[in-house]
């Protein structure tokens, strides 16, 4: 289905919206992180591994589409403050598995906390019926897209 027209492309305003919720929400993350020294973006590597189990860096970069320099970058940050290591993989020597360390664990433990923290004060300002409404349109737009990680993680819950 068509929306917008070339003519009156200058009051489509969807992509603006969305990439500004998206940096309202990272900046919302960055300050309920800060206490634990931890950014948005490392906030993330460590949800999704402790949340869905992802435990190299080929799928974390899947998830976060970044690519492989940026990841390394991130690791390297997160193993330098003591949150996760890096193994090589018993199975194949040539792969590097992700664990979280004694303290990452700690952390990874109040992270729902946090994110529910963060997600409430985004999300602050509408209604549950609207909330539901926006994570439904945007589930159906993700969908339709293929999204292999809305596919694989949410699909239609």
């Amino acid at each position: 289905m068509k929306h917008f027209e070339p003519d009156d492309f200058h009051n489509c305003h969807l992509g603006l919206l969305l990439g500004r919720a998206a940096l309202l929400k990272d900046r919302i993350i960055d300050t309920h992180m800060e206490p634990h020294g931890i950014t948005a973006a490392q906030f993330k590597v460590l949800i999704i591994m402790a949340q869905f189990g992802v435990d190299t860096p080929a799928e974390l970069c899947r998830h976060l589409s970044l690519d492989s320099g940026s990841m390394t970058r991130m690791l390297d940050r997160l193993e330098q403050k003591d949150f996760l290591a890096r193994r090589r993989s018993e199975g194949d020597r040539r792969q590097v598995q992700l664990v979280l360390t004694e303290e990452g664990q700690k952390l990874a433990d109040r992270l729902p906390q946090i994110g529910a923290d963060a997600m409430n004060e985004l999300a602050g300002a509408i209604t549950p019926q609207e909330l539901r409404t926006l994570e439904h349109i945007l589930k159906k737009i993700l969908l339709a897209a293929g999204d292999p990680i809305t596919v694989l993680r949410v699909g239609d819950k």
